[in-house]
């Protein structure tokens, strides 16, 4: 049984890789206007929060870097190659000092206690597995330490949640194994891991969530 667990897990993992190595080309135009309608400055409110020796769990193409201060010691993990092929560019372009590397968010290659604050930002909406995911951060902070999270989550907005599903749900068969899950509410599970939320802000119907929590000392 263990073993299909893990076939299973290994299969979907593949499908989501392949879904963001076809994505990576076009990602950074079809985010640009989404970010003008929706985000309202949220890279920069996530990023400025940041210190010390910083991981961000699924990098993408290094939208972030611009925001990150000067004085954070980066570390990017992706599960795609050619998205971590565009955020090296990206990085070079800006003169941004960042260790890249390919992995698993489920499975961060990384000691216990390694870093001082941990980002993510639009992607736990795409890990197969949340719970296993922010236990992956919560193990590789260190007591005090901080989480920084960005996602569209659930709407309050009923209109706007039915819009979402429905746009899940063409996702899913015209684009089989995007990992897409737009009613999740990772706030629950940052909560059912111990940590302590020190600030949220929930906003456009209720579809985007930032928050800022902190590992217990």
């Amino acid at each position: 049984m263990r073993s299909s667990r893990r076939a299973r897990h290994i299969e979907i993992t593949d499908q989501i890789r392949r879904h963001w190595d076809r994505q990576a080309p076009r990602y950074d135009r079809m985010m640009d206007r989404m970010e003008r309608l929706f985000l309202d400055g949220s890279r920069e409110w996530l990023c400025s929060k940041a210190g010390g020796n910083t991981l961000e769990v699924a990098i993408g193409t290094g939208r972030n870097l611009p925001h990150y201060p000067d004085q954070v010691n980066l570390t990017g993990i992706d599960l795609s190659p050619r998205m971590l092929e565009i955020a090296r560019e990206r990085a070079h372009t800006l003169g941004v000092q960042v260790d890249l590397r390919e992995a698993d968010a489920q499975h961060l290659p990384f000691a216990d206690a390694s870093f001082d604050t941990v980002v993510c930002a639009l992607s736990l909406c795409a890990v197969p597995d949340l719970d296993a995911t922010v236990t992956e951060m919560r193990r590789v902070l260190r007591p005090g330490g901080q989480l920084l999270l960005l996602d569209h989550v659930r709407p309050t907005f009923l209109p706007v949640r039915w819009l979402l599903l429905t746009i899940q749900g063409l996702m899913n068969v015209f684009d089989p194994g995007n990992g897409e899950q737009m009613m999740r509410r990772p706030l629950l599970t940052v909560r059912e891991h111990g940590f302590t939320v020190e600030q949220r802000d929930r906003f456009k119907a209720g579809v985007i969530e930032r928050l800022a929590a902190r590992k217990p000392d």
